[in-house]
């Protein structure tokens, strides 16, 4: 049986080998690039996998073009800042060299924020399917929080992957910046409307959601900071969306 894994990459040379190095057991690695200026796509090709450059039309549609381009019986779907442990790795091999019946595995993800592996909050139950056989699954067209559609019966992994999402606080500030900015866009398109006092309002109970009532305090200062992080990004996620109103009403008054 095949074994595939697919990524989608913009200037990952910090991740991608390491990243690489632990799906080794796969037969191909296809990566879609979406104009790196570093040394991605170099590395990636030095470790043999299959570089396809092209542009981006989000996430969804991006790791669409790579399921396409996988060839194998069985395709496990990752980003560049994941690592398969390999626990997970032989469990992996098990199911597909088994005769198994299920069509896709979801995996537990151990989120990694700014030095702690965190073990509370709204990050503790993060399952995600990445293993599927070919065929039976695919991913929505969403530019951002793409879901992934499964045709079939579905399983869980023991072994959890390692997700190294923040390794410091200038990750957390960009990612939330850039993450709300595609969020907003796309739930404004979708009719989605805001205002100041909806936005903080959903800061204050995702806080609370995070805190308190999923026990992030139980991960000390990182669980805090934790809780803080998410929640501005609900914060200004809605600010945003009102912001989008503003200025389309503007656009409207000049025209």
């Amino acid at each position: 049986m095949k074994r595939s894994v697919i990524l989608i990459a913009k200037n990952e040379s910090a991740n991608i080998l390491e990243c690489l190095d632990s799906v080794k057991f796969a037969d191909e690695w296809i990566i879609v690039d979406s104009g790196s200026n570093d040394d991605t796509v170099v590395r990636s090709r030095s470790f043999g996998a299959t570089v396809i450059e092209t542009d981006w039309p989000g996430f969804g549609p991006q790791k669409n073009r790579a399921l396409d381009a996988a060839t194998g019986d069985w395709i496990l779907s990752i980003d560049a800042d994941e690592r398969v442990t390999p626990e997970l790795a032989n469990e992996i091999l098990h199911v597909i060299h088994s005769p198994d019946t299920v069509d896709a595995y979801e995996i537990l993800r151990k989120e990694w924020y700014c030095g702690k592996c965190m073990n509370h909050g709204d990050w503790s139950r993060d399952y995600v399917i990445r293993l599927f056989k070919k065929g039976t699954a695919r991913f929505t067209d969403d530019k951002i929080h793409e879901r992934f559609l499964v045709n079939g019966t579905t399983k869980r992994f023991d072994s959890p992957m390692l997700h190294y999402s923040f390794m410091n606080f200038s990750q957390v500030l960009q990612k939330i910046d850039s993450y709300t900015d595609l969020s907003a866009r796309q739930k404004y398109q979708q009719e989605k409307r805001s205002s100041v006092g909806t936005a903080l309002g959903h800061g204050i109970w995702v806080f609370i959601r995070c805190y308190i009532l999923k026990a992030g305090f139980l991960d000390g200062s990182q669980g805090l900071a934790l809780a803080i992080s998410i929640a501005q990004g609900s914060y200004y996620r809605y600010l945003k969306i009102w912001l989008l109103q503003k200025e389309e009403k503007n656009r409207k008054k000049y025209q």
